[in-house]
């Protein structure tokens, strides 16, 4: 070039420090380069960025196809030339592009962000996520953390979390430092420990918006769904077609209720990414819990011939009960089975809806096979402190006597909205759910963690880990905040005026005493089911999250005993405070369960609640599709296919196995 060329160098470089925030000036610089220098590779770099920038991504491609092409050597011109295939649809070639320019310079943390996004479109789960962990750690600003970037990146947390703590201990403020633990603890399910963490780095850096996500994931996964929505809609008002921050939403406003929007957000999601196998997984979610189940079938089965090794899809269409399993399908999922390096989840998915597909074939003996080898692989994840719970069961029965009861008259919230629906899962709660929410005066909302979290919270404020520990020395005045607490959480999940709603956690049996004590005048039901055929439905059903005791014959045995003797005790000191449906019964008498049923809540029997499959309002549970049709007997005995293999279990449950009835 001529001896110009010092100031066009200039001239280019403060160009493109215009790209960002003034890309129509940054082309009018190139512009001006360009004049004397018509082939200066800087300058049309320049120019073609700010043409992408602009929006005309044809017109930048223009000048980037030959570009690239005489320079192949340049990472930022294949870059851009990537991001314009991208935004020209072409994702293939984008992909190409943009690998190009890594192999030059693998430290271009924006041409990984664009190559995940890219292959998230394609439904490359596997390779999206790398390519995220890449950008993550060329995003560091400080080289301090690129070790525990490579440990995240290779799943090795444990090394990940000492390396952020070593740091953070010399460095206490680096925000960056603090979402990077904020995440590892969360990939460790220490959500509590992770949301802590977050919210420190956000205290430090408020615009921070990858922290802000992290942050509002732990929320959401420790069921915070009301504060993990605010964090989201502060991070939509500045992107707004974000997919990740529009999925995540769509998952926390499930958990509130706000079905109608959830089913729009992921409308849109898998009409704007049709390749995204996740995307037509939670969709296919919604979709079965608003009662589309054919509908949400095809959406399951879309996910599955996209990714065949999506195992949760399997799982979901099992669930959905609707549709049989194909030849096809099953032989899909042994083949996936067999390969050696499969992830322990996919195992468990698989085995789980193998089971129930040879059980829908009659072949008992296979199918308990695999129930058995899902059910093995979740113990091993998780196992179920049984002696612990039986301790804690032995404590309430010697807490909990008439004269405690009566020695607290008039304790707590006085409000008599709640229906708590209690008992062991796959006992017909959902089915008295339904029901219920058939009546005028009565809504439905889900399995709620609303009185589990306000039990936590009495305990840790008085040092305790058991609420039961505590009971005795709390004031009347702190048993009604309690009971207003409560009240206050759950109205988040009441999308109607109706005076009464129910709160269906089959677990809430083990708080019978504290619903007691904070909220005297809610209504409590036991919904029981003989003993063999609850505990055997429950060790078959693979559940998302909680029922640890589900994954065991003895542990569920255990479990049915202890929940059998504490409620003969509440039957005992607290005489016609909670009212038992026996799901046996509501299947051979449905009208007599039902009258009897709105007589202890206090409600005008009314014929839509004989009706109650025409109710169409959503439902969370695997009984979703058993609810929207008429009662029927078929699975009352079922377990008795699979008798041979339930010896531990009648063990296990000693004398319930007779007196589960109850007076």
């Amino acid at each position: 070039m001529s001896r110009l060329s010092g100031n066009l160098r200039q001239l280019v470089s403060q160009a493109a420090s215009l790209l960002a925030a003034d890309p129509a000036a940054a082309e009018e610089a190139a512009r001006q380069v360009l004049g004397e220098a018509p082939a200066d590779p800087g300058a049309l770099l320049v120019l073609a960025s700010a043409r992408r920038r602009r929006g005309d991504a044809s017109g930048a491609r223009e000048i980037l196809e030959p570009l690239a092409k005489a320079h192949p050597r340049a990472a930022m011109t294949w870059y851009e030339l990537g991001a314009v295939r991208a935004a020209c649809g072409e994702d293939a070639g984008a992909i190409t592009a943009l690998r190009h320019a890594l192999s030059l310079k693998p430290e271009l943390a924006d041409a990984w962000q664009a190559l995940g996004e890219l292959y998230f479109r394609s439904g490359d789960v596997a390779a999206m996520e790398a390519a995220q962990a890449q950008q993550r750690k060329y995003a560091l600003t400080d080289p301090r953390l690129r070790a525990a970037a490579d440990a995240l990146a290779a799943n090795r947390l444990a090394e990940a979390e000492k390396l952020l703590r070593d740091h953070l201990s010399a460095s206490p403020d680096d925000a960056e430092a603090l979402k990077m633990l904020g995440d590892t603890l969360g990939r460790l399910e220490r959500h509590g420990e992770s949301e802590t963490v977050l919210a420190r780095a956000l205290a430090l850096a408020p615009q921070f918006d990858a922290a802000r996500f992290s942050h509002a994931t732990a929320l959401f996964r420790q069921h915070k769904p009301a504060e993990a929505i605010a964090e989201l809609r502060r991070l939509l008002a500045d992107k707004p077609n974000d997919p990740s921050y529009r999925n995540l939403l769509a998952s926390a406003l499930s958990l509130t209720g706000d079905l109608e929007e959830v089913e729009r957000l992921y409308a849109a999601l898998v009409a704007e990414f049709p390749s995204q196998p996740q995307l037509w997984l939670n969709y296919a979610h919604a979709l079965r819990t608003i009662g589309r189940g054919a509908e949400a079938a095809a959406a399951y089965r879309r996910c599955i011939a996209l990714a065949p090794q999506f195992s949760a899809a399997y799982d979901g269409l099992a669930n959905l009960k609707l549709a049989k399993f194909t030849d096809a399908e099953i032989a899909a999922m042994t083949a996936e089975l067999a390969k050696p390096r499969l992830a322990e989840i996919d195992r468990l998915n698989l085995h789980s809806a193998l089971g129930k597909a040879l059980e829908d074939r009659k072949s008992y003996g296979e199918s308990f096979t695999h129930y058995a080898a899902s059910a093995a692989i979740a113990q091993a994840r998780i196992s179920w402190p049984a002696d612990a719970n039986t301790e804690r069961v032995t404590k309430s029965l010697r807490l909990f006597s008439a004269e405690f009861f009566a020695a607290r008259t008039g304790s707590g919230d006085p409000a008599p909205d709640p229906i708590f629906i209690i008992g062991l899962p796959r006992s017909g709660s959902t089915l008295i759910e339904q029901v219920l929410s058939s009546h005028s005066e009565v809504e439905g909302t889900q399995e709620l963690t609303e009185l589990g979290q306000v039990a936590a919270r009495l305990a840790r404020a008085r040092g305790k880990e058991d609420t039961v520990d505590c009971l005795a020395e709390i004031s009347a005045d702190a048993l009604a905040e309690a009971g207003a607490d409560y009240l206050a959480r759950t109205r988040l999940y009441r999308k109607t005026s109706r005076p009464f709603f129910i709160d269906k956690m089959p677990n809430n049996f083990l708080h019978v005493g504290l619903i007691q004590l904070i909220l005297p005048n809610a209504k409590i039901i036991d919904a029981r089911r003989g003993p063999m055929a609850a505990c055997f439905s429950a060790f078959k059903q693979h559940f998302a999250q909680g029922q640890v005791f589900s994954h065991d014959l003895t542990d569920l045995g255990r479990y049915y005993r202890d929940y059998v003797a504490l409620m003969a005790h509440f039957d005992a000191v607290l005489p016609g405070r909670v009212h038992r449906v026996i799901y046996e019964n509501m299947v051979e008498d449905t009208e007599r369960e039902v009258r009897r049923l709105l007589e202890y809540c206090g409600l005008e029997f009314e014929p839509a609640c004989l009706r109650f499959f025409e109710n169409t309002r959503p439902v969370r549970t695997v009984s979703s599709e058993q609810v929207r049709q008429p009662i029927y007997r078929d699975g009352l005995e079922l377990w008795k296919n699979y008798e041979p293999w339930l010896g531990p279990l009648k063990n296990a449950l000693g004398p319930a196995l007779q007196n589960w009835r109850g007076g």
